[in-house]
């Protein structure tokens, strides 16, 4: 893993002060094309936004939902853990860059980097998969930049637009993940 040329990202907790750039990031029909929305416009109001912020803050989802930061603190998106198997020890990644002026600058590389390390650390997990739809290249270029592994198609998996859309699933295992962060040949 390439993790010279990163950004320098920092995730920390949700705030209710996140709720206004997420509110308006939501508006933005090109971020949110790929991600799992209600299909209206816009997605969520500011109260619903307010709300699901506030049950990340209070973990009564069950996401570990964190900002992301610029190096300057700059809030520029969002990281998730979700879907938690304790038993089995794997969660499902989720992640969005809403400030488009960061977008194609490897911010959201640092900052999946950032969350798997943290998942595999602190959560104790050894396996953190997404799914990813199947026309989204930009995403899974970069999830195979990480070091994610193809896992399969899941057929007709999202209703996006009316009309059902495959996603593949991916997955990153811890033993790979740290294999990666020490190799310092690649």
């Amino acid at each position: 893993m390439k993790t010279n040329n990163l950004p320098k990202v920092q995730l920390r907790e949700l705030t209710l002060a996140d709720a206004e750039d997420r509110y308006q990031w939501c508006l933005d029909k090109e971020l949110t094309k790929h991600l799992n929305m209600p299909d209206k416009y816009p997605p969520f109001n500011r109260e619903e936004t307010r709300n699901w912020i506030s049950m990340c803050i209070n973990k009564t989802n069950g996401y570990e939902q964190k900002a992301i930061l610029s190096e300057e603190g700059k809030h520029i998106g969002w990281v998730d853990l979700k879907n938690m198997d304790r038993l089995n020890k794997h969660a499902e990644l989720g992640i969005a860059i809403g400030d488009k002026s960061y977008w194609g600058k490897g911010f959201g590389l640092a900052a999946m980097k950032e969350m798997l390390s943290w998942g595999f650390n602190e959560l104790d997990l050894n396996k953190i998969w997404l799914r990813v739809e199947v026309d989204n290249d930009k995403a899974i270029k970069s999830y195979k930049r990480m070091g994610y592994v193809e896992e399969g198609i899941l057929r007709q998996d999202r209703l996006r637009n009316g009309e059902f859309v495959d996603r593949l699933r991916m997955s990153m295992l811890r033993n790979a993940f740290f294999q990666r962060v020490n190799d310092k040949s690649e």
